[in-house]
């Protein structure tokens, strides 16, 4: 394979970068702790495995050609984070203990992290465009293929436990109820403000 370092760069940047999901997992982490972010985090990575399943078919070719498929996805992908982002900013102030972290917390959390990745069309633009430029097309096209979305899925993973830790040194102060309550607006007002800004956006 062409170039395999340079992919690992180009893919530490990307899923350093500020978006949704790294919200996600910062709110839960300062929410219900380092383990309670893990739901999110293994939804975001298990949505990269599909979002490059879907670009390397028929229906990702769909989606980067028809207007109307990716306006569709869009609003789907805005509307979902304007309502986590409202959800979010009107929930009460709580107290951040390890307590808060259930079963059914996590596969919630798990849900939220795989939608926030399956209804962002740019993903599947993303996947598109930049692996076919570190693939070798002399060799076998599938081993490739997997070997990149393996890499980028276990990123993902390890960038946002680190996001998780980093989040979690800020929980002492946030167990006030201030604190608490600026978490929901900050968390919430940042995902309606990703919603708005996918709403807006073009190919």
């Amino acid at each position: 394979m062409e170039n395999y370092l340079l992919f690992l760069v180009v893919a530490i940047i990307t899923v350093l970068s500020p978006g949704p999901g790294v919200i996600l997992t910062l709110t839960n982490s300062i929410r219900y702790g380092v383990s309670g972010s893990i739901g999110g985090i293994l939804g975001i990575s298990f949505g990269t495995f599909i979002v490059a399943g879907i670009s390397a078919t028929s229906l990702g070719i769909i989606l980067a050609t028809s207007t109307v498929a990716f306006t569709v996805m869009k609003f789907i992908g805005a509307a979902y984070l304007i309502y986590l982002g409202i959800k979010l900013w009107r929930s009460p102030a709580i107290k951040i203990d390890d307590s808060n972290v259930n079963i059914k917390n996590r596969k919630l959390q798990f849900v939220e992290g795989l939608t926030i990745q399956l209804t962002n069309p740019k993903a599947v633009f993303f996947f598109m465009s930049v692996f076919p430029q570190f693939m070798d097309y002399s060799h076998d096209y599938v081993n490739q293929f997997v070997l990149l979305v393996v890499t980028y899925s276990l990123l993902v993973v390890t960038i946002h436990l680190l996001y998780a830790l980093l989040a979690k040194k800020a929980r002492h102060w946030l167990t006030t109820p201030k604190g608490g309550k600026t978490v929901n607006k900050i968390g919430g007002g940042t995902f309606m403000c990703f919603g708005l800004g996918l709403a807006t956006a073009s190919k």
